[in-house]
């Protein structure tokens, strides 16, 4: 983050926070100016750092701050916690799901080096940073053991790797040297997209939910509210059964005809005719690429909307949830 932008994130970070259950930092550039310093003193908001003035001595050729946030990961390290098994790294717009994050990284051994995330939805965004890289704003876990290798090797990369434009460029690079590849993990989402993201989250691959990246860049998940109260919503559908958010059930009605998806804590589609189950899990085409506002092309395949009216679903949103 910066303390430019730590004050207005901190509304996103509040929603997915843990006091006293949730252990990390956010890496300001500078101290927090005064009227943003209180933010940081509220009890559910996660605690800040000055990023280790080191990271000014390295040359780049676009964006400085790339440097600093690149090198994060070395002052994390540094702090010397105990107990440490991963270092998830994400910008201060990455709203987690820190349930489902821990259900993923526990499938692997923290023990060996495992570079773990996903890279970004739109084709034109691999091609120009890279398909095998875990992209920042997504979010991606190191092993503590990978971090170690990393933090030792990491600013003679910073030094070679200075033409780079982005931080999670130079540790795909570094990581790349240590011989460690990517672990591709789906519920890890940059969100290169703009407007509606409907289509995606209603038809979320078999994952578990783990971030959500760019949401002041999209249209609000839910209509007719605010960003931060549709992601309200969504969270708290999330606590009452965490692995279950955004998967998707498919069902159908043989006397009405109809075809029913369900994507669990946010919305049904009922569709008035027989669709193909691998069409219904297909997501609808209501956003395109993120850098040229196209209609592709995406890592995945989607389908177009209708214009026929006819063919459109009818489609619920999820007003509230409880347990029963």
């Amino acid at each position: 983050g910066s303390a430019a932008t730590w004050h207005d994130r901190t509304r996103y970070i509040n929603l997915w926070w843990k006091p006293n259950r949730t252990r990390g930092f956010v890496w300001l550039d500078e101290e927090p100016r005064e009227k943003n310093r209180a933010s940081s003193t509220i009890a559910n908001t996660i605690p800040y750092r000055v990023s280790d003035p080191g990271w000014t001595r390295f040359r780049y050729s676009s964006s400085r701050s790339a440097v600093r946030i690149a090198r994060i990961i070395w002052d994390s390290f540094k702090l010397n916690l105990p107990n440490v098994r991963w270092f998830v790294m994400g910008d201060d717009d990455t709203v987690f799901f820190t349930d489902n994050l821990l259900s993923v990284l526990t499938r692997y051994d923290h023990n060996q080096m495992w570079y773990i995330g996903c890279n970004s939805e739109s084709v034109e965004q691999n091609v120009m940073h890279a398909y095998d890289m875990a992209f920042g704003g997504g979010g991606f876990a190191v092993s503590y053991p990978l971090a170690e290798k990393l933090v030792n090797a990491l600013d003679g990369c910073l030094e070679r790797y200075y033409y780079f434009y982005g931080s999670d460029q130079r540790i795909w690079a570094c990581i790349s040297e240590i011989g460690v590849s990517l672990t591709p993990e789906r519920g890890f989402h940059q969100l290169d997209i703009r407007g509606d993201p409907y289509g995606l989250l209603g038809a979320h691959p078999i994952a578990p939910l783990v971030t959500l990246h760019h949401i002041d860049y999209l249209n609000s998940l839910f209509p007719n509210r605010t960003q931060l109260d549709s992601l309200e919503t969504l969270i708290h559908a999330y606590r009452i059964d965490p692995n279950r958010i955004l998967q998707q059930s498919l069902c159908y009605d043989t006397k009405r005809e109809w075809s029913i998806s369900i994507s669990w804590g946010y919305t049904i589609q009922i569709y008035p005719l027989f669709l193909s189950a691998n069409n219904l899990a297909m997501p609808l085409q209501t956003f395109k690429t993120w850098r040229s506002w196209r209609d592709g092309p995406f890592i995945f395949n989607t389908r177009s909307v209708s214009p026929d009216p006819c063919d459109h679903p009818v489609v619920y949103f999820l007003d509230s949830v409880e347990n029963v």
